[in-house]
């Protein structure tokens, strides 16, 4: 099958703004099954039409609230046709901040059938990350919570609006303040609603990013489908399914292994869960027959912890998949006597590969390995630093490409010619080892990201902002190991001999009054007189991890 030219949506530049698979590849996996041509609009039609009065959806905000199949297809319809009367169409670019609720969904979805791209912030995101994404995507609307944890989201709109020029329209769940109240954009269709093609972009995801903030993934309707059906087939998601959202609702992980998309997918019930503490979720386990959810390393413990004392009912629940960052062996091994039921690990991004130990694994295979790709046609390399293949068991740097890894991120041009090969494998920063039975073991990251019990930190963007205090010389943010969050940020700091020297709590402040997501700000600030040097007079990152390990251990 041959896809014929389209215009490009709203100033789109196919290939151009978002890298696309050659036609070689995109052949190769519509033959093989993997690309079949859905896209997430018809997906919840055809749910719909198949079980109507089936839950698919159930949140607390703050009481019980449920939705069917057909209500939320039908809210979905009527959002999107209100979106569409002020001026939102295919190709546009919408952020959306909102935390777990169906408002989510139904605004997720109505995008969906617009041909209209969510842009996926995280309910933690503040100023300058919001300000970025709506900017550098040239969005046109902003989705938020009026207050959430606290936090009154519509005092960033003025802020986001000076440096976003393209911002038209903000929407917002609540209270609208003096914007548009999400409540009053639905109205009836008043004829049919445009329908994206299978192999045009769905919505753009946000990387992990090394320097600087997120950039953005652009993932396609037939490629995220196909990694849904991946999943669920490994793990076992069926009408049956009750997934527990315990993470934000636009992660990658809670989203897509198998997640709350994969669910649906699968005409199961997804419940959203407002606060991921065992308290809050332990109950709606047992409230709502949870049988499957997804959490971090960090969260696992916790639970880990909590479930021997707990008086709730746990006993519904029959897998607990633990991905986002690199999960101990230790902590794998006491998950399921804790909390009675099955362990699966997820190692994956939001590029694309996803990788999980089985069902039929060995136990011993499951807490000491990551996974295996979803796909037969998932391409692994794990290399040297000269991108030489390395023998099978020794750890390299793992590149990939497949039906569902992006070839590029969206408009990074520049960045793209370093994070993907010319013949388009992924250089996913990742440094791994293959086992005889193909599992993939995690060693740890060849980037500087620093992954903070599954949220990135790049170290470039908090160390600009330190350096813009005035007493400060010079900053380095490393990563030092933790056992809790499995990572943790050190920031090593240079004061000017000619200033009034701050303490560690001020620096923490200095960088928390920029308006950063809250797990950005330094959990550790170290005053030093210099950093050890590469033999090209670049700071040695590692020089810096190895002080600070030598440092804890006295």
């Amino acid at each position: 099958m041959t896809i014929e030219p389209i215009p490009a949506p709203s100033g789109l530049t196919p290939g151009v703004d978002a890298p696309t698979w050659p036609e070689e590849f995109a052949e190769r996996y519509r033959r093989a099954g993997h690309w079949r041509g859905e896209t997430f609009g018809r997906m919840l039609r055809e749910r719909a039409a198949a079980h109507p009065d089936r839950v698919a959806l159930v949140d607390f905000a703050p009481g019980r609230r449920t939705r069917t199949y057909r209500q939320l297809d039908e809210a979905a319809d009527r959002l999107a046709a209100g979106f569409a009367g002020r001026g939102i169409g295919r190709g546009d670019r919408v952020v959306v901040q909102l935390p777990n609720t169906a408002e989510f969904a139904e605004v997720v979805f109505a995008l969906f059938r617009l041909g209209a791209l969510p842009v996926f912030a995280l309910p933690a995101h503040r100023d300058t990350e919001i300000t970025h994404f709506c900017a550098f995507s040239e969005a046109v609307a902003y989705v938020i919570p009026d207050v959430h944890d606290g936090f009154d989201h519509r005092d960033l709109t003025t802020r986001v609006r000076r440096g976003a020029p393209e911002l038209r329209e903000i929407f917002v769940a609540g209270d609208p303040g003096g914007h548009t109240a999400l409540s009053d954009v639905p109205c009836d269709p008043s004829g049919p609603l445009p329908e994206p093609r299978p192999h045009e972009l769905a919505f753009l995801q946000l990387s992990g990013g090394t320097t600087g903030v997120s950039k953005l993934i652009p993932r396609t309707h037939d490629d995220y489908l196909y990694s849904l059906r991946g999943s669920n087939e490994i793990c076992g998601v069926d009408a049956d399914t009750r997934f527990l959202v315990v993470l934000p609702a636009a992660h990658n992980f809670p989203m897509s292994s198998p997640g709350w998309l994969g669910t649906l997918y699968a005409g199961g019930r997804v419940v959203m869960c407002p606060k991921p503490d065992p308290t809050t979720a332990f109950a709606l386990i047992e409230q709502e027959r949870i049988t499957m959810t997804g959490l971090v390393p960090p969260l696992a413990l916790l639970w880990t912890d909590s479930a021997p004392r707990t008086e709730r009912d746990l006993s519904s629940l029959e897998l607990v998949l633990v991905g986002g960052a690199k999960y101990s062996e230790q902590a794998a091994r006491r998950l399921e006597p804790a909390l009675g039921c099955r362990l699966m690990q997820v190692f994956g991004m939001a590029e694309g590969l996803v990788n999980y130990t089985r069902l039929d694994d060995d136990p011993e295979t499951i807490v000491t390995t990551q996974g295996l790709p979803i796909s037969p046609d998932d391409e692994i390399r794990i290399v040297d630093d000269t991108d030489r293949d390395v023998p099978d068991g020794a750890f390299g740097h793992l590149l990939t490409r497949g039906p569902y890894t992006i070839r590029g991120y969206w408009r990074a041009p520049e960045h793209n010619r370093s994070a993907f090969t010319e013949d388009g494998f992924y250089r996913t920063g990742d440094i791994v080892r293959r086992t005889a039975s193909g599992h993939l073991v995690v060693e740890g990251r060849a980037k500087d990201q620093i992954n903070r019990g599954g949220e990135k930190v790049a170290p470039e963007e908090i160390e600009n902002i330190i350096l813009a205090h005035p007493a400060v010389h010079d900053v380095s943010l490393v990563a030092v190991p933790d056992d809790y969050l499995g990572e943790r940020t050190l920031a090593h700091v240079i004061l000017r001999a000619d200033a009034e020297p701050p303490t560690a709590a001020q620096i923490k402040a200095f960088v928390r009054a920029r308006g950063v997501a809250a797990y950005k700000v330094p959990d550790l600030v170290r005053f030093v007189d210099a950093f050890p040097h590469t033999g090209v007079g670049k700071v040695s990152k590692k020089g810096l991890r190895s002080a600070a390990a030598s440092a804890e251990q006295r």
